[in-house]
């Protein structure tokens, strides 16, 4: 008599993988973009085309807003790579968030998958995630992939399915959240952070201007206007970046704060409809 081979138990799904987040690495830009600041500073700002006698050394050219920056001191090249780790990371924040949107617009996608949902066409709308893509498809995408799955389970009954569907959206969203938020605590930090350097650079001005005063006891009007000039130009290289940033950040929260709401409406839309026809 022949034994009968165990049956091989069902394979357990592998749990869901992070997404990668992608974008560009900190550790690798920042550094970069320290060295093009500081390059900019030597050869561009401080290039003798701007300055008096063609030298550096001497008093800019009237209107020669280079030649200005140039005399802000050694803070500026500080102050110019947090405006270019704003600029550069603003500019990657924006194109990662327009794709997490997808092909089309995302208020007819949700208008789209809300007839698919309510005619109860769960196919349909898994191709309409298809063409849409972005961070906002494959959440939906997943959560009707796992819709399907427990429409045709049946050992849970309806309240666990429901938990199971939840469960699924709000890990799907989890999982794309992060690559949405990448580099923005940069921004968030570099609006506060460039203000503080400004000052410091702005304290390092009016020393100098007080220095040159008190070293002849006689008021140098040359040096003066040269430390005062240098406090202003970190004052105002620092705010504009700080303004920059603030804005960019307060801009990109409420771009992912959409997609999020996005998400959230599709997920309970999903959840009515299984609890409606199952």
């Amino acid at each position: 008599m022949k034994t009968q081979a165990p049956t091989p138990a069902p394979a357990k799904s592998a749990p869901a993988k992070p997404k990668k987040s992608g974008g560009l690495n900190p550790a690798f830009v920042i550094p970069v973009l320290f060295v093009i600041a500081i390059l900019t500073y030597m050869f561009v700002f401080g290039d003798g085309s701007h300055f008096q006698d063609g030298d550096n050394e001497k008093q800019p050219l009237a209107g020669d807003y280079f030649g200005i920056v140039y005399k802000g001191g050694p803070i500026v090249p500080l102050l110019f790579t947090c405006f270019l780790i704003v600029l550069v990371f603003s500019i990657e924040r924006f194109i990662t968030i327009n794709r997490a949107k997808g092909s089309g617009s995302i208020d007819d996608f949700v208008r789209k998958i809300k007839a698919f949902l309510d005619r109860n066409e769960i196919e349909a709308a898994i191709k309409e995630c298809d063409r849409q893509k972005g961070s906002v498809g494959n959440v939906v995408k997943t959560a009707l992939l796992k819709y399907q799955q427990l429409a045709n389970d049946p050992e849970l009954n309806k309240e666990q399915k429901l938990v199971a569907l939840q469960k699924e959206v709000e890990e799907a969203t989890s999982l794309e959240l992060p690559m949405l938020e990448k580099n923005l605590t940069i921004i968030a930090t570099l609006a506060s952070v460039s203000t503080l350097v400004a000052l410091l650079g702005t304290v390092l001005g009016m020393i100098r201007a007080f220095s040159a005063m008190g070293a002849t006891g006689q008021p140098d009007t040359a040096a003066l206007s040269t430390g005062i000039s240098e406090a202003l130009v970190n004052t105002a290289l620092g705010i504009g970046t700080a303004a920059i940033a603030t804005i960019m950040y307060s801009f990109f929260t409420s771009r992912i704060d959409e997609l999020t709401y996005n998400i959230d409406e599709i997920g309970l839309s999903i959840q009515q409809n299984f609890s409606a026809h199952y």
